[in-house]
This record gives structure tokens, sequence and C-alpha cells, in this order.
């Protein structure tokens, strides 16, 4: 059986291939650890210079089972575990995901990642931590969370939240797609190559050539950022750290982008939006991503339990009805109390740790 994840390596390259085609290359939790297991052993290796993520290529070539970077977690797992085991299984699964997070972010050695494709939640946790972040024109990156009822964890604290213009609140929020020319113009990407400069651009760091260098004479420029034209409405509208301010402020403006804002909001858990305001306003005051991944492993924990989460998934995954009813159900019923319960430390043996 081909594994999941393709391990291996070239020349002076550690490549980790994810290979889920069929689901988007979605992480499990056998995923997670042979890459954790992967980098830990790469790390003090001194053949190995540069590690590259990225994904396989369907076998048949089908560009159906090729549109994908990373398109997320074992949501699977995730929804097993809070109606069958009171959420064991997925904090297990959270705990040794943000471990894999937090060794990339931390981890000694250049790391690239090819967003070749949709790149959302755990792809964004797997590629934000990378030094180096390939944008193409089939990337489309986003953190969907809350129209599951979750929230944008593996880091997404951390990195949305320290984008300018608050550009990441609403990403949080909204659940909104960015397509490769929108990443490098807001940061989430530090290059963008053409399709044709993928395999060179992999080679080069193989052959040991220094990874910034490759990835710079093999740039492209993109077309323009469509999101970039609504930069001010966005920073204008999405500075409140409150949700009932947000949802006032946009529907005080007529402007086209806000009402459509509005509406998707409207589709969006009221719970996990607050909960992502306040999540990206903690985070802000941290002093690590250690701290902020502690920090979203509580929050993690409780919110697959929640409601919201089983609803989110039966209407969106399940039932495919995309009619969700959430509770509460409305900004204006989030009881602050239920909220500050949510971000509240574990007993000391149950915190998460780094590796």
């Amino acid at each position: 059986m081909t594994p999941d994840v393709i391990v291996r390596r070239d020349g002076a390259a550690g490549i980790l291939s994810l290979n889920r085609p069929r689901a988007i290359h979605a992480l499990t939790l056998p995923m997670v650890r042979a890459m954790t297991d992967a980098l830990l052993a790469w790390q003090d290796d001194p053949a190995i210079t540069a590690v590259i993520i990225d994904h396989a290529v369907a076998p048949d070539g089908d560009p159906k089972l090729s549109r994908g970077f990373c398109a997320g977690g074992d949501i699977a797992l995730l929804r097993g575990s809070a109606l069958e085991d009171g959420g064991a299984a997925g904090r297990d699964f959270f705990f040794h995901e943000y471990r894999l997070n937090h060794l990339l972010f931390t981890y000694a050695k250049p790391v690239v990642a090819f967003m070749d494709g949709i790149t959302m939640g755990g792809g964004v946790g797997i590629s934000q931590p990378a030094r180096w972040r390939v944008a193409t024109a089939k990337t489309r990156l986003a953190m969907p969370e809350t129209g599951i009822g979750l929230f944008p964890d593996v880091g997404g604290g951390w990195y949305l939240s320290r984008l300018e213009g608050r550009l990441g609140q609403y990403l949080a929020l909204t659940g909104a797609r960015l397509d490769g020319a929108e990443c490098l113009w807001a940061g989430l990407a530090t290059h963008y190559l053409d399709d044709s400069a993928l395999a060179k651009a992999k080679a080069q760091i193989a052959a040991g050539e220094s990874v910034g260098a490759a990835l710079d004479a093999l740039s492209a420029t993109p077309g323009p950022a469509p999101i970039a034209a609504h930069a001010d409405d966005i920073a204008r509208h999405f500075i409140h750290d409150n949700l009932a301010e947000t949802l006032a402020s946009l529907a005080r403006d007529p402007g086209s982008f806000a009402q459509a804002t509005l509406a998707t909001l409207a589709t969006r858990s009221p719970f996990s939006c607050a909960v992502s305001l306040l999540q990206f306003a903690t985070s802000l005051a941290l002093p690590d991503f250690a701290a902020n991944m502690a920090m979203e492993y509580r929050i993690g924990g409780r919110m697959i339990v929640r409601p919201d989460f089983a609803e989110g998934v039966r209407a969106v995954i399940v039932d495919k009805d995309n009619a969700p009813r959430w509770n509460p159900a409305s900004a204006a019923d989030v009881a602050p109390a239920e909220l500050d319960a949510i971000f509240a430390p574990l007993p000391h043996q149950e915190e998460w740790t780094p590796l």
C-alpha cells in the first residue's frame, strides 16, 4: 500500500510529499507522526540541508486528484471522537498535530512549502511555519473553520492575527479563499512560481542551492490580487475585537462588499467567530508560538465537543444542506462566561507541551 506521506531524500533535500489525493491530502494522525519522525531524524543529519513539503501527483494524472496541497485535518476522526469518546481521540490528534506545527516553526534548517493547490486548515498549519512558502496559480488558501463550528487553529491565531490591516480577522470569520496572487500580496506566501518552474526549483534545492536564491531566481510576478481592492473596507470593518460591533459596522455600510460579507457571516457560527476574535487578541499578547499553541489546544479540545461542531459537520459535510442551526444563534446570545471558559487553563498534566 502506498503511504499517505512519502518520505524520501533527494540529494541535500529531505522531502515530505502528502499522498492522500482522494481526501485532498488531509492530515491523519499517522501522517502527522510520520512527518514528525522524519523531521526529527533529519534535524541533526548533515547531509540534509533543506526540507521540502509538497504533495504527490496522482499517478493517473487525474486533475481532480491533483488539486490540493492539503485540505485540512481529519474531520471524520474529530467528529467520531466528539460523538463516541468525549473528544479524547480528537484531543490526541490536536496534541500531536500542534507539536508538528511547533517543530516546523522552530526547525533549524530551511523548510519550503509548495502550496500548489487547496491549502486549508491543517494545510495552513504545515505551510505557514515554513521559512519559504510558494504560491502558484492553483493555490487556494483558507481557514474555513467557523463554518463548521471550530476556529482557525494549527497556529492560525499567531499567523492571521499578525497580518496587516486586520486581514486575518476577515479571513478567520468569513473563511474567504485567497488565490496565489493574494497570498503573495498578503505575506502568506514568500514567492510565486509558475507551474513550469516548480520541478526546477525543487531540483535546485535538492542539488544544494540556497532555497532563497533558487526561489528568487525562478519567481514570477502574478496578476493583481483582487482582495487588495477591499483592503480599506476590511481594515475599517474588522477593527473590532467584538463580533457584534463588527456586524454592526458592516450593516451600516450599503456597499456591495460589506453587504456580501455580512451575508457570509450570517452563515457562520457566532460562537466560533467570537472565539476567533478573542483568540487573535489574546495571541498578540503571548510571548511565543508555544504559548499560542497551548492556548489553541485548550480551545480545540473544548470546541469539538460543543454542539456547533456536530451541527456544522452535519450541515456542510454529512447532509450538505448548508443550513446549520447554530447554538447560540446570534452574536448577542454569546455569553461572555461561556467564552471565557473555552480559554481557561487545563489541569497541569493535561496542558499541551512542545517536543
